[in-house]
């Protein structure tokens, strides 16, 4: 029996065990970039916080009537 025989290769020429191992790495990998998913699930939670922190402060009073006088002289310089 020559060594060919014994050795069970796929179509490209690698044994068997190199392709399942091949599929395992592979594998782990995706399980690994399930962890970056959930890390921009996190940042994009946080980042929705801070617009919706900046709506509310936008939306008082006090920034509403200071940001009308800065469009009011902009135009009446513009004009």
């Amino acid at each position: 029996m020559t060594k060919s025989m014994t050795r069970r290769t796929t179509g490209h020429g690698r044994s068997v065990g190199a392709r399942w191992y091949a599929r395992w790495t592979a594998a782990r990998r995706g399980v690994e970039a399930g962890m970056s998913t959930a890390e921009y699930a996190v940042g994009t939670l946080a980042a929705c916080s801070f617009a919706a922190v900046l709506i509310a402060i936008v939306r008082s009073d006090a920034v509403r009537s200071a940001l009308s006088k800065v469009i009011t002289s902009a135009l009446a310089i513009a004009s």
